[in-house]
């Protein structure tokens, strides 16, 4: 499969009509959500862990505008596209969807995941998502944070 037919630009029919083969086919959905605008060993950590809680992964990400609304006019480094190419390239991530708002609570309603995972940084409580998963039967789960890796760190040490 080629990697770019991995991006979708929002949620759409094709994408849910995707994901509803998997759970028809008893595959156990991951989703995870976020900018990765400095892919850094962090995310490769993280993002391995999510995928092995799984069979099928897909990343919603933040589009440009949603990530400049989040973390100041001076980001994203790179654009949504080049961000959702890296990811998508990678082999453990089945499905990359870009969205604009600033949570992605509406996109995980049109998926349901099975299991919805974000770092460690993240207590279950706080993770958007969560209650409509587990209401759904799902898991939430909170994975080990890399200490010394952070994105917006790489960028403040870039313009020094």
């Amino acid at each position: 499969m080629n990697y770019k037919t991995k991006i979708f630009r929002n949620i759409n029919s094709q994408s849910i009509e995707l994901i509803n083969k998997w759970k028809s086919e008893g595959k156990r959905v991951v989703f995870t959500n976020g900018c990765f605008d400095i892919l850094h060993s962090g995310h490769i950590k993280y993002l391995s862990e999510a995928a092995a809680l799984g069979d099928k992964f897909v990343i919603g990400l933040n589009s440009d505008s949603s990530v400049s609304r989040l973390k100041g006019n001076d980001r994203p480094v790179k654009s949504e596209e080049c961000r959702a190419d890296i990811l998508a390239f990678m082999a453990v991530i089945d499905m990359v969807v870009i969205f604009d708002e600033d949570t992605p609570e509406a996109l995980i309603k049109k998926i349901i995941p099975d299991v919805l995972v974000k770092g460690g940084d993240w207590k279950i409580n706080e993770i958007v998502g969560a209650d409509i998963v587990i209401s759904n039967g799902g898991e939430v789960k909170s994975l080990s944070f890399l200490e010394g890796f952070s994105s917006t760190r790489i960028i403040d040490k870039m313009k020094k």
